[in-house]
């Protein structure tokens, strides 16, 4: 779950972003839907090596669109971007394992959760690091993908050690794989599946980390223009939905061996 980089842009700018950020969609009709995912953070969105779009962010997004009797397209962006993206009307909407924080809701609205998981810390396996703490970290360096909250989590959590942050998850995940780090820091289920692939093999789970809600907000939801109210409401019956009726866990047991969706 990730934190988009807040961005400063002149008032122009900001006037035209808002124009579409803000109007009233209660007269729209929503039979079609655009969405935006990042299709680089595996397993919840990623591009398989024939260049389709999979993940768990991708088959519940699916879901829901069947769920709500519309027809969805997806468009891949760039994280950085993601935000302005939406905004500025490229897409509908954003399911890419967004958390809900205040910084986002600032700019964006967002639907309920769909899942919630606790960040972790990965090391090398022949690390000396034996546990997830700001002592045993203290002087370490720690990779982290930029702009989102697992790299604002090691600022805080860690404030002695050396945070480097990463444009992507894969570059990060080379440079500890290179010896470049002593440890990297994301969600708990995209380090779990990292370390049990060929390219993992590096390295272990040192363990879990609290959430802090303040950080890591309400879970990872829906990315929404502002004013778009209905289509809010429709993927927020949709979620209730798929809950109730199994499609949820269908597709939570295809990529997980646990309940991804919190409490």
């Amino acid at each position: 779950m990730r934190l988009a980089k807040m961005l400063a842009v002149a008032t122009a700018t900001l006037s035209l972003g808002l124009g579409v950020a803000l109007a009233d969609d209660s007269s729209k009709d929503w039979s079609k839907v655009v969405i935006g995912t990042e299709g680089a953070y595996p397993p919840f969105n990623f591009l398989s090596a024939s260049g389709e779009l999979q993940g768990f962010d991708v088959d519940v997004a699916k879901a829901l669109c069947t769920q709500m009797k519309v027809e969805c397209t997806f468009v891949t962006q760039n994280w950085d971007g993601i935000i302005p993206a939406l905004q500025n009307g490229n897409f509908d909407a954003i399911i890419a394992s967004m958390s809900i924080t205040p910084e986002r809701e600032q700019q964006i609205a967002f639907s309920n959760k769909y899942y919630q998981t606790p960040p972790a810390i990965a090391v090398p396996k022949d690390s000396p690091i034996e546990a997830a703490t700001e002592q045993a970290l203290d002087g370490k360096a720690i990779g982290a993908q930029t702009g989102t909250t697992h790299s604002q989590a090691a600022e805080a959590l860690f404030p002695k050690s050396d945070v480097k942050v990463y444009p992507t998850a894969e570059e990060y995940k080379l440079d500890i794989g290179n010896g470049r780090l002593d440890a990297v820091m994301d969600d708990v289920v995209v380090l779990s599946e990292w370390v049990k692939s060929p390219e993992g093999a590096c390295c272990r789970i040192l363990g879990t980390l609290p959430a802090d809600p303040a950080i890591y907000g309400k879970g990872a939801g829906i990315g929404l223009r502002k004013g778009d109210d209905k289509l809010k409401t429709m993927f927020d019956d949709a979620i209730s939905a798929i809950r109730a009726d199994g499609t949820y866990k269908t597709i939570q047991d295809k990529y997980f061996d646990f309940d991804v969706y919190g409490e």
